[in-house]
């Protein structure tokens, strides 16, 4: 869970994914396409994937991937990103947090 809070705090937006899932392609998409550039954890690539994957499951999250957080906070998976962005809410957000310079 340590190693989870130094991954997450380290840079404004943080986006845990799999290459296998397609909503974790939708939403990486997103975000590089709104002009942000988050750190991007692949779950399946990476050294301790699924101890992390774990540590994302105790904090709640459910499907595991995709999971964003901005700055530090916990934003969700690909349904709440989206409806902020719908809602139009995702883009003051990202600005608040110095990842996007709009």
């Amino acid at each position: 869970m340590e190693k989870l809070q130094k991954m997450i705090s380290e840079k404004s937006v943080v986006i845990f994914s799999k290459n296998s899932c397609c909503m974790s392609h939708t939403i990486k998409t997103l975000f590089l396409d709104l002009g942000v550039n988050p750190t991007i954890y692949e779950l399946d690539e990476i050294n301790r994937g699924k101890e992390i994957e774990h540590a994302l499951a105790q904090l709640g999250c459910s499907p595991t991937v995709p999971v964003v957080f901005i700055a530090g906070q916990l934003v969700g998976g690909a349904n709440q990103v989206m409806s902020l962005h719908l809602n139009r809410s995702l883009i003051p957000m990202l600005k608040r947090a110095g990842a996007l310079l709009l």
